[in-house]
């Protein structure tokens, strides 16, 4: 069961060609495309036991694309069994392929151990591990969805890749409030800070007499 829902959450990266010309003799489809790739809904405890094994599959293909890049430098454009091949089949680059591409034919091999589909380890190794290149983890993620399913009520999930129906969020801007009394410039706010500390000092200096005076009126009584 785990296998079979890894498999499907990966046959949604499909080429749209690929549903072209699938027709049966009604002239329905023989397989539904799907209404969003890279995404599947299931129940809520289905979804969170296989996403450990789609990301153990993403994880194992991840540390294989160094290798076939690595190959790819020795490899050769020619036909299979052509004159051309045969010759490289013979020659040091085809040693030096071989041990290079050795890493990542063990890594197809163990995936397609676990997941039992060649289609969907290809779909696995060519498009979706090279998405994830520089990402440590966390390659899926699992939504929860409100409605649950008819007919035993089970809580139903969303489990998808990230990075491909992100939401992006954009900050909105700040609102500008304008003034309708006309800004004083720098030298009269500067004039009128000079008014103000003149003020504060001419009423301390009128209380300090104030209160010399009052002292001099005791005294002399």
């Amino acid at each position: 069961m785990l296998r079979n829902l890894a498999c499907s959450l990966l046959l949604t990266e499909r080429d749209s060609d690929f549903y072209d010309g699938l027709f049966q003799a009604d002239g329905k489809t023989q397989v539904n495309p799907p209404k969003h790739k890279g995404r599947i809904v299931t129940t809520l405890h289905k979804a969170k036991e296989v996403r450990p094994l789609v990301e153990k599959c993403i994880t194992i293909a991840k540390k294989a694309l160094p290798h076939e890049d690595r190959a790819a430098e020795f490899a050769t454009d020619e036909d299979r069994n052509s004159d051309g091949w045969h010759t490289w089949r013979k020659s040091d680059d085809y040693q030096k392929w071989n041990e290079a591409m050795a890493p990542a034919v063990a890594a197809r091999r163990r995936v397609f151990s676990i997941l039992r589909d060649k289609e969907a380890v290809e779909i696995l190794f060519e498009e979706v591990a090279p998405r994830f290149t520089d990402r440590p983890g966390g390659y899926t993620r699992i939504l929860k969805l409100a409605k649950p399913r008819l007919g035993d009520a089970g809580m139903q999930a969303i489990l998808e890749f990230v990075g491909k129906n992100d939401r992006v969020r954009a900050e909105s801007a700040k609102p500008e409030f304008v003034s309708d009394e006309p800004t004083a410039t720098e030298p009269e706010a500067a004039v009128e800070d000079d008014q103000a500390d003149e003020a504060v000092e001419d009423e301390a200096d009128d209380q300090g007499a104030e209160e010399d005076s009052e002292n001099t009126s005791e005294s002399e009584d």
